[in-house]
């Protein structure tokens, strides 16, 4: 049976260990009164493999695999940048496009690489999120967002985790790194997803009573 504490909305499990990632969703998910549960918590979940082959599918995988071993409701994201000029790339690989184990330097240095012919009209890209809600019974809802954006030649701002200092955004006249916290999270695709996610979660908490 699905613990849910009556004083709050709910006790959900983040189903990741990205500590950037963690941060953010507790500031975009503050005003829901969510109880968030770390991964920390429960030692008995390992490495989870992100065998899909879309950012949707990876993220329910983690979300139901969590869901499974916890007992508790589970979110998950997966996220990425997704280069028109490179087919996609890096896509579902973009935590591990220098290879497995690869921080994020490792990654911005092998897309700066990958991309150092291009001129600025043919560096277009987008940041891609899908958020995935799974509940131990089974049930599911997912939400999307997306941000567009340029991919810099040098990265730029010590805000942000991932791409995001080579991520330029035109509106605003800088990269990723270089906006807040509050506006970053207004127009990032992960803040976009978590602001359908909100919509969603009232009649899928009903729908679990």
């Amino acid at each position: 049976m699905t613990k849910i504490d009556k004083k709050i909305l709910m006790d959900i499990v983040l189903a990741t260990k990205n500590k950037g990632k963690v941060k953010e969703l507790e500031r975009l998910l503050a005003d829901l009164h969510i109880n968030i549960l770390p991964m920390s918590d429960f030692p008995e979940v390992g490495e989870i493999e992100e065998s899909g082959e879309t950012f949707e599918e990876n993220a329910l995988i983690k979300a139901r695999e969590v869901a499974n071993i916890t007992g508790y409701i589970a979110m998950a994201d997966d996220s990425g940048l997704a280069v028109d000029a490179l087919d996609g790339k890096p896509g579902v690989y973009s935590a591990r496009y220098a290879g497995e184990g690869a921080g994020d330097e490792a990654n911005n240095r092998k897309l700066i690489e990958d991309m150092n012919e291009l001129s600025l009209d043919k560096r277009s890209a987008a940041f891609i999120c899908f958020m995935a809600v799974v509940d131990p019974s089974g049930k599911s809802i997912t939400t999307s967002g997306r941000c567009e954006g340029i991919v810099r030649d040098v990265p730029s701002g010590r805000g942000g985790f991932g791409y995001d200092p080579l991520f330029y955004v035109e509106e605003y006249g800088c990269t990723m790194a270089e906006l807040s916290p509050e506006v970053k999270n207004s127009i990032s695709h992960r803040g976009r997803a978590v602001a359908e996610l909100k919509k969603l979660l009232p009649g899928f908490l009903d729908s679990l009573k």
